[in-house]
């Protein structure tokens, strides 16, 4: 895959679907006069990207618009219905969803590539980089070899590149109870300390079963942080 850096990025027209109207978007209208991240994969739901490449770059689009950045754009050879449900999907609300459904963008870019093996067709090399005022600073292309590597592409990489001493987000996860007094104020307190949080709520999204395996009892709310256990409201409080 050839590397880019210091040349323009292809102009296109991304035909795209935004409240039941058809609506074009052109390269410049992504690119000029900003700086973006762009981070193209090969599929919408797609295993890797959905688990992984989506999220994190969601977790730090926050951290990277505090470092100058003005967009982080997810580009992938799908039509814009597909790209639309996908971003829905993984509530990605701090991403742009490009739809490259034609592959002329990644073929502009010399990033496509044939999945026929997997009936995919042409799809779009796992990528990303760094454009500024349409001129492509910095990519990091994942290794010819076969399969889907995903080594290089990934946020945290990028943001090392762009803003090497940016403090990242905490990751943070706290299991709730509907109706339970404690985990409101233990969500305040997530709130109030400016920290996002992904939130499970019992018999919804995790049985009590789970709770007492993962933390060793069953109250809520119970909450972990950067892989860390925290526990409940109180302790939380000292935490913070």
């Amino acid at each position: 895959m050839e590397n880019r850096e210091g040349q323009n990025v292809p102009q296109v027209v991304f035909h795209t679907r935004d409240n039941e109207k058809w609506v074009d978007i052109s390269s410049d209208d992504i690119f000029k006069g900003k700086t973006v991240v762009v981070f193209a994969l090969p599929g919408a739901f797609t295993p890797t990207c959905s688990s992984t490449h989506v999220p994190r770059y969601n977790q730090l689009a926050s951290t990277f618009k505090e470092n100058g950045v003005d967009d982080v754009v997810c580009v992938s050879v799908n039509d814009t219905f597909v790209m639309n449900e996908w971003k829905k999907d993984q509530h990605a609300d701090n991403l742009t969803f490009i739809p490259d459904g034609n592959g002329e963008f990644s073929e502009g870019m010399g990033m496509l590539v044939d999945k026929s093996d997997l009936g995919f067709g042409k799809r779009s090399w796992r990528y990303s980089m760094l454009v500024k005022d349409g001129v492509i600073e910095k990519m990091f292309i994942e290794p010819d070899v076969p399969g889907d590597p995903f080594e290089v592409s990934d946020a945290d990489t990028m943001l090392e590149y762009v803003a090497p001493k940016a403090k990242k987000p905490d990751s943070v996860t706290i299991f709730t109870r509907e109706g339970c007094e404690y985990c409101i104020k233990a969500k305040k307190m997530l709130r109030d300390a400016g920290k996002d949080y992904e939130e499970l709520v019992l018999n919804k999204d995790y049985t009590e079963a789970t709770l007492r395996a993962i933390s060793g009892t069953s109250s809520v709310p119970q909450i972990f942080i950067n892989g860390d256990y925290v526990g409940g409201s109180e302790s939380l409080e000292e935490y913070l």
